[in-house]
Formats: C-alpha cells, structure tokens, sequence
C-alpha cells in the first residue's frame, strides 16, 4: 500500500460499527493499519468483529455509545483513548431511517432520525474534535452522507433532511477546524448492496431503480474503500470541508 494511504499509527473510531457499512468501513481501516474502536448501542455485534479483527492481528476495541446521548458519547471517547489513546480518526457512520409519508411521521420518529443522523454526528465529531486539540493533535473526520443529502426521494423526508444537515455541518465543522489540523470531509454513498436491502434490489421495484443508476449496478461494500481511505489517510491532506460522491453515477442523472 502506498504510504500516503497507510494508516499504521492511526486510532480509529467508527460508529455504527455493529454491520453493514459500519462494520466494513472498520475491517478496511484496520486492514490499513489502524487501531480501530467499534462503537454502536449493541455490544454483542461488536464484540464478534473485535474478535475477528484480533484473530487477523489487528487491534480492536468494541464500546457502547449512543450517539445521539452526549454522556454516552463522552464515556465511551474516555474509554476508548484509555485503551488506545487519542482518537485521531473518526468515521461518523450510526444511522436511521423511517420509511413513510412525510404526513404520516410523528415528532418522535422525526427527533429519533434527527437525533441520530445528525445530531449525534455533531456530538461524536465534537468530543473527538475536543481531545484532538487538548492533545495539540492533528485529525480526520468523515461524516458519512448520502446522495440523499444532494436530492430527494419520497418517503424518507427526516432522512433527506439530515443528510443535507451533515453536508452542511461538514462543511462549517471543516471551516473552524482547520486552524487545528482537523480535517473535516463527508463521503456520500449511493445505493450499497447490504444484507438489509438485497431482498428490496432483487424485487421488480428494486431492479427498476437500478436500472436509473447510470452503471446499471448497485455499489459494493468496496468500492467505499478507496474513497474512505483517501479522505481518513494524509492522501487527503490538502482536503478538508470536500464531500466525495460514489454512486455509479446516479446523481447526475437526477440532477
């Protein structure tokens, strides 16, 4: 691997780390050399991915964190640099969505997506952001996005809303930032084949969106690793308030 995109020394914090992309974004870091903190609500999950990255000789560590709880997200940072020290690295990836009418979504489903997409990206940012500079340390972060932050789809309005909030706060979080050496970025996915909606991409409605991407695929998992290690690693050095879009196109067919 090249230099610029090794990532040996790093600590890497992910949230959501408990599956899907969360769980893939913390196997590629770790691979890259990063000693990697698997956050999430649901040890269990995390735990199982701890002991998988251990078995390859890497270093993980699994905490409890609810994003959206601020005292949750400070013991689990305090945990976590106590174990392997200042977080210099941090993948702000925990995630929810609700799919239905926006006339039918009550406040406590609106503040639940709100609170989690983009609130608790703000709050972990901000407590990693905090010990960095205590540290005099530089850093990355990546807000994870969606091409949902650039366009809109029916049926996940809080969803839409809160993408385009981390897109924006990338952007204002990278401004202020950047005197300390923190650098800010948002990586913006399109459709990803998971294990959540394969059965959705193989059905008639599924296949028909696919067919609007202009590759006519869904992404993989790996095709995120580039990008991500680009914007986590000093490759990106000379980045900071960027959002990379990787989604085979289908932006600009909407655009």
């Amino acid at each position: 691997m090249d230099s610029m995109f090794t990532l040996a020394g790093r600590k890497a914090l992910v949230t959501g780390a408990a599956g899907g992309l969360g769980a893939h974004f913390a196997r590629t870091l770790a691979r890259a050399g990063a000693d990697v903190v698997l956050a999430g609500r649901r040890l269990n999950p995390l735990k199982k991915i701890q002991q998988e990255l251990q078995s390859e000789g890497r270093t993980a560590f699994a905490v409890s964190m609810d994003v959206s709880d601020p005292d949750s997200v400070s013991a689990a940072l305090d945990d976590a640099s106590e174990a392997l020290g200042v977080i210099d690295i941090a993948i702000c990836n925990a995630g929810a969505a609700v799919t239905k009418p926006a006339i039918e979504i009550s406040v406590e489903e609106w503040d639940s997506i709100l609170n989690v997409n983009l609130k608790g990206c703000w709050l972990v940012a901000t407590e990693v952001a905090k010990r960095l500079v205590r540290a005099g340390q530089p850093g990355s972060i990546v807000n994870v996005s969606s091409i949902l932050g650039y366009r809109v789809a029916g049926l996940v309005l809080p969803y839409t809303v809160s993408k385009a909030g981390v897109e924006q706060l990338t952007r204002a979080l990278a401004l202020e930032w950047a005197r300390h050496g923190i650098r800010v970025n948002a990586l913006a996915p399109g459709y990803v084949e998971t294990d959540l909606n394969r059965e959705f991409f193989s059905s008639e409605a599924g296949q028909a969106m696919i067919r609007r991407i202009p590759q006519r695929r869904l992404g993989r998992l790996e095709d995120l690793d580039g990008p991500l290690l680009l914007l986590a690693s000093d490759a990106s050095r000379y980045m900071t308030g960027s959002s990379i879009v990787v989604d085979g196109g289908h932006l600009q067919s909407t655009l």
